[in-house]
């Protein structure tokens, strides 16, 4: 049974711990809203009635009945409010207005280098934010959040990046305050992992528990989601994988400063790297991505490699973790099957049966979309939690 007698900002009603049970959008009546939380239905009748004034919870079609008139049922109203998701890449950006489902309804992408700065950067995605919000003819004040995911290592608590190596200027730059000067709404800070895994997860495995996402591009990073929830760990580092030590790269050096590092062996950098020391005229992981298309012999080993290097430190967080699914996304996942196959080669052989029985190493289904996805669920999570419900009755 589901406890939601404490009270609120929607006075004590409750309304809005009742309207966690309303929030995934199934329908559901005021008798079953009843049975559910243990309340009296005028009590229940009461709270939907407070959802219904902030245009939160919508009555839908009928359900069926035994006899005499259909109970009326309610759901969320995913048009209700917006949430803004922006997703800051090192050398681009895109923003997007969606709604409380995580329906995109407008969307924008640039080439913007987030070397131009915090103040720049974040300038041009509030601009951008609000033409989109215009051009869709909603209000600002319909806003309920703002996620932003940044190519960098994240305070969650205070959406401050810390010490990113690829951002200067940011290093504890108080992204929510800026903002927030602009945009008075809560804003959601986390690394582009973290939210690219929000963002596979609510496209492609919405009921899987437990579940890793590998980015694989300039740098490799990974989000876990276990038990439901991104976790993050004590300082919002959890899933720093591309740091872990491989022993086949014992004397390769990582801009980190230490050797041997997954990045530095599996990274599209790394690759193309290990590529050009073999005489192949590459510069970028873009262009091992279209060898590999074109069926370069060597591209594809170096890939496949590549893979089974990330498999290795992947066969460590199945012990760990335990997951469902490791789905694996980034600039290099472009290169398709090869990458993924050194992966399997390598975590199927090493791992457990048990933890593998029932494992998918699958390619991302969101691919590039994961990112601005993500965002959005990480602002709307926050805007249709019970503070959020509050702050909104609040406002």
């Amino acid at each position: 049974m589901v406890d939601i007698s404490r009270g609120s900002a929607l006075g004590t009603s409750g309304a809005s711990e009742l309207f966690q049970l309303l929030r995934d959008g199934v329908p559901r009546t005021r008798a079953s809203l009843a049975q559910s939380t243990g309340l009296a239905r005028s009590t229940v009748a009461a709270r939907v009635d407070e959802l219904m004034q902030l245009g939160l919870v919508t009555p839908v079609a009928d359900a069926a009945s035994t006899g005499g008139r259909p109970p009326s049922q309610f759901a969320l109203n995913p048009a209700a409010r917006i949430v803004l998701a922006a997703d800051l890449g090192a050398s681009h950006a895109t923003i997007a207005v969606s709604d409380l489902a995580g329906s995109p309804l407008a969307e924008r992408s640039e080439r913007l280098d987030i070397a131009q700065g915090p103040e720049a950067v974040l300038g041009w995605m509030v601009e951008a934010g609000l033409a989109l919000i215009q051009q869709l003819g909603r209000d600002r004040h319909e806003l309920a959040a703002i996620g932003i995911g940044v190519p960098g290592p994240v305070e969650h608590s205070s959406g401050r990046p810390v010490n990113p190596p690829i951002m200067p200027g940011w290093d504890r730059f108080d992204v929510p305050g800026w903002v927030q000067q602009h945009l008075e709404v809560p804003v959601l800070v986390d690394n582009d992992v973290n939210i690219m895994a929000l963002g596979e997860r609510a496209l492609a495995w919405p009921h899987v528990e437990h579940m890793v996402f590998v980015k694989v591009a300039t740098g490799i990073g990974s989000g876990i989601i276990s038990g439901g929830l991104l976790q993050r760990g004590a300082q919002g580092i959890a899933g720093d994988i591309g740091h872990v030590r491989v022993a086949r790269g014992a004397d390769v050096p990582c801009h980190c400063g230490n050797r041997g590092c997954l990045e530095a062996l599996a990274s599209g950098p790394a690759i193309a790297r290990a590529l050009r020391e073999e005489g192949v005229a590459v510069h970028s992981g873009n262009d091992v991505v279209d060898l590999v298309k074109r069926g370069d012999l060597a591209a594809i080993q170096a890939v496949r490699q590549a893979g089974r290097d990330i498999g290795e430190v992947l066969t460590a967080c199945v012990s760990l973790i335990n997951p469902s699914v490791i789905a694996i996304g980034g600039s290099m996942a472009r290169a398709g099957e090869h990458l993924i196959a050194g992966v399997r080669e390598v975590v199927y052989t090493r791992s457990m049966p048990l933890a593998t029985e029932h494992l998918a190493i699958v390619q991302s289904a969101a691919a590039e979309n994961a990112g601005v996805l993500g965002a959005s669920m990480l602002a709307i999570h926050h805007a249709l939690s019970p503070e959020g419900i509050d702050a909104l009755a609040a406002r």
